[in-house]
């Protein structure tokens, strides 16, 4: 996959892992996500084709507002926290020693991650976009650290439990295309 598309794809992923699906954000985003397989190509394109239907069919659940509030923000206890941090650290703590190490490596590239809040920066979709900033700005090498010390050590697990999650069949089958994606990620 080239770099283009490769950007492309973690700023779209990222982007629907990250923002309520109501969003200003998404909304100039929906027709690309609901072709998203046609915008690479993927190992099983006709899989990933029938996974877009499902997201068409999802798009406009009047549920999907709360569905994303209880799968990201958290109403009662979370079965998928999207950080890092919950799975790598001993403790499962939120910004424990592995937000830090990839807070560092954030700042070592050059990158700050301000949404305006204070939330920690290892959220699936946040990683994303900063793998995204990496590849748009040449940093080749750090975006594949970035992949494969800071989000391939744990996103496995994070999209297990996401696709097996009980609440939004939307965010099942995002976790099942962001799986495709990563397969088709070169690591170092």
């Amino acid at each position: 996959m080239d770099n283009t598309t490769c950007t492309a794809l973690a700023k779209l992923l990222g982007a629907f892992f990250y923002y309520p699906p109501n969003s200003q954000e998404l909304k100039p985003l929906i027709t690309a996500l609901l072709h998203i397989d046609q915008l690479a190509e993927w190992q099983n394109s006709s899989f990933i084709s029938e996974q877009c239907q499902i997201l068409a069919e999802e798009i406009t659940n009047p549920e999907l507002d709360y569905q994303y509030s209880v799968l990201f923000e958290g109403q009662g206890a979370m079965q998928t926290p999207p950080w890092g941090s919950v799975y790598l650290d001993e403790e499962h703590l939120l910004m424990g020693k592995s937000q830090e190490r990839y807070r560092q490596f954030l700042h070592q590239h050059g990158l700050i991650l301000n949404t305006g809040m204070n939330e920690p920066e290892d959220q699936f979709g946040l990683m994303l976009m900063a793998f995204a900033i990496l590849l748009e700005n040449d940093k080749l090498e750090a975006a594949q650290h970035l992949i494969s010390d800071h989000l391939l050590t744990w996103s496995e697990l994070y999209l297990a439990r996401l696709k097996h999650n009980d609440v939004s069949r939307f965010y099942r089958t995002l976790a099942i295309i962001a799986e495709h994606y990563l397969m088709l990620l070169p690591t170092v």
